[in-house]
């Protein structure tokens, strides 16, 4: 496809805590190459403690950026049925997961509705999106917060690191 026709920017961040970690995150980018869009970079891997329910094991997370001809709910519901493919089953919220893809930001735009919130309501609170974010867009401004990603991660509150992980 020629780049033309990617009129649309999405930041992603996946993530997941169970099974072969590495191995989902990579399945995840390349289902989301292969129908939702082009992937124009990632992140380095990052290893967290859990975020809520703090009794499972630590997550990897990932920042992906992509262009897509998608639009925004279009997007959301394609990110939902790789989840599916790659074998997430909604249980509890927090609770572990193989993967997990949350559509970040789209474009600059603001969207409410009951099952798209962009920008990532609760984003600008974690470091385990900001850190892998910072590495890909650290100047990308928040368009509700008005804020770069890298004001974001200098005042977030959350105290619980995002190390690179090292395989």
């Amino acid at each position: 496809m020629s780049p033309e026709i990617y009129m649309n920017t999405a930041i992603l961040l996946i993530g997941g805590n169970l099974g072969d970690r590495t191995g989902n995150l990579q399945k995840a980018v390349q289902l989301i190459a292969e129908t939702a869009g082009e992937v124009v970079q990632t992140s380095a891997l990052y290893q967290t403690a859990p975020w809520g329910a703090v009794d499972q094991p630590d997550y990897l997370n990932q920042g992906v950026e992509i262009r897509t001809s998608l639009d925004a709910l279009t997007l959301l519901h394609t990110l939902l049925e790789i989840e599916r493919k790659i074998g997430r089953i909604r249980q509890e919220k927090w609770g572990s997961r193989v993967i997990d893809i949350d559509l970040i930001f789209f474009n600059d735009s603001i969207h409410s509705l009951p099952d798209l919130k962009v920008p990532h309501p609760r984003m600008h609170l974690r470091q385990f999106v900001l850190v892998p974010l910072m590495e890909i867009i650290p100047d990308y401004m928040h368009p509700v917060l008005h804020k770069t990603v890298r004001e974001l991660a200098a005042s977030c509150p959350d105290t619980l690191p995002a190390n690179r992980y090292l395989d």
